[in-house]
């Protein structure tokens, strides 16, 4: 299949067929990317410590499902939960609920936070991921996700963007007053539109696709064959 680009409705659409037409549970291809991204950062020749900064989204899910694997392969990772625990929902509160269990959890940073917190726990880090914001976020990036996406771009490490660039557009490449700049993006199906936008390399780094097992004959079928 050729090389696809998939706009934030598509993707949308993608994940809503994939679940509802061809009965892949979310909580499957949430699995599914987090794993890829993990083995990606392992290509990338990972030891660790990781440390993953998740916001409330599936995008903070999506590194929720990586503190495991990560931990299956034994290199150190930590979460860093920038929201409450009870504003989980849906998969990503399925993922943490595992994390719970498992002994894994970290730390709950929580919607209002301390930087000196937050520079603290990521400041040993070999790998940052940014498991903050997704394809659904628009506009200016407000708190305290402001506060977080600052703070890992003043951090000496690498980083690693779940999907996009926290702060960055899908469909433009806009950046809504700040965005995380990453080494490396682990971006879910296909590439974004706005990845191809004037001056988005500073933001995403290297892009790599990471399959996430949806059909092939789903996209050809949403891109005209």
């Amino acid at each position: 299949m050729k090389a696809l680009i998939l706009t934030r409705s598509q993707v949308r659409d993608v994940d809503r067929r994939a679940i509802e037409e061809y009965g892949l549970p979310g909580v499957v291809l949430m699995e599914n990317a987090g794993r890829g991204a993990v083995d990606l950062l392992c290509c990338e020749g990972c030891t660790g410590p990781v440390v993953i900064v998740a916001g409330k989204g599936n995008n903070g899910g999506d590194g929720f499902v990586m503190a495991r694997h990560l931990a299956i392969r034994g290199i150190e990772a930590r979460v860093v939960l920038c929201c409450d625990a009870t504003q989980l929902q849906g998969d990503a509160a399925v993922h943490y609920h595992i994390l719970q269990r498992a002994g894994l959890a970290g730390m709950i940073l929580g919607s209002v936070f301390s930087t000196d917190r937050l520079n603290e726990a990521i400041g040993h880090a070999e790998w940052i991921v940014d498991a903050l914001l997704g394809t659904g976020a628009q506009g200016e990036v407000r708190e305290p996700y402001r506060t977080a996406i600052a703070a890992i771009n003043r951090a000496r490490c690498r980083v690693l963007a779940v999907d996009l660039p926290s702060g960055m557009d899908c469909d433009t490449g806009t950046v809504g007053g700040i965005c995380v700049r990453a080494d490396v993006t682990a971006t879910f199906v296909a590439r974004k539109p706005g990845f191809d936008s004037a001056g988005a390399e500073q933001f995403t780094g290297r892009v790599e696709v990471i399959d996430i097992g949806v059909p092939p004959s789903l996209l050809e079928e949403l891109l005209g064959g």
